[in-house]
């Protein structure tokens, strides 16, 4: 498992994480560095996937971070389940292709333990028309 560093600056009153328990739960994270809000818009239809691949890893990315920072020494994290919010316009159908980046960075960053289960939803808008927000339900194991 790699431990990732930066902590996520919550854009709002909120913690980016917080933990209770073995349990960690995550706040929607947006692609965002240093506060800064990197991808915005709407996933079209008519785009390949690859074009959104980016942002939807630096949203995931951000939500490890704030679960990582709630563990404590020689804790690691385990995925239970990994929320995407996907902004989408009407028609848009490559939910599971898109969430497949966010996974795939949580196998590369965590191995077995960066896959749970997934849940993906289309919507209408997100938070300064973000591209995307991820949330993390994680477990700290030793």
């Amino acid at each position: 498992m790699r431990r990732l560093t930066a902590q996520p600056i919550p854009q709002g009153l909120y913690q980016s994480a917080v933990r209770h328990g073995k349990m960690i739960y995550t706040s929607g994270m947006t692609p965002r560095i240093d506060g800064t809000l990197q991808y915005r818009g709407k996933m079209k239809a008519a785009k390949k996937t690859k074009k959104y691949r980016k942002a939807v890893r630096l949203a995931a990315k951000n939500a490890l971070l704030a679960a990582q920072h709630r563990l404590k020494k020689n804790e690691s994290i385990m995925v239970l389940q990994l929320n995407l919010f996907l902004n989408t316009e009407q028609g848009f159908t490559k939910h599971a292709k898109v969430s497949d980046y966010a996974s795939a960075f949580l196998r590369e960053t965590l191995g077995v333990e960066g896959i749970g289960s997934r849940v993906t939803v289309g919507v209408a808008t997100l938070p300064e028309d973000a591209l995307v927000e991820a949330a993390l339900v994680c477990a700290a194991v030793q």
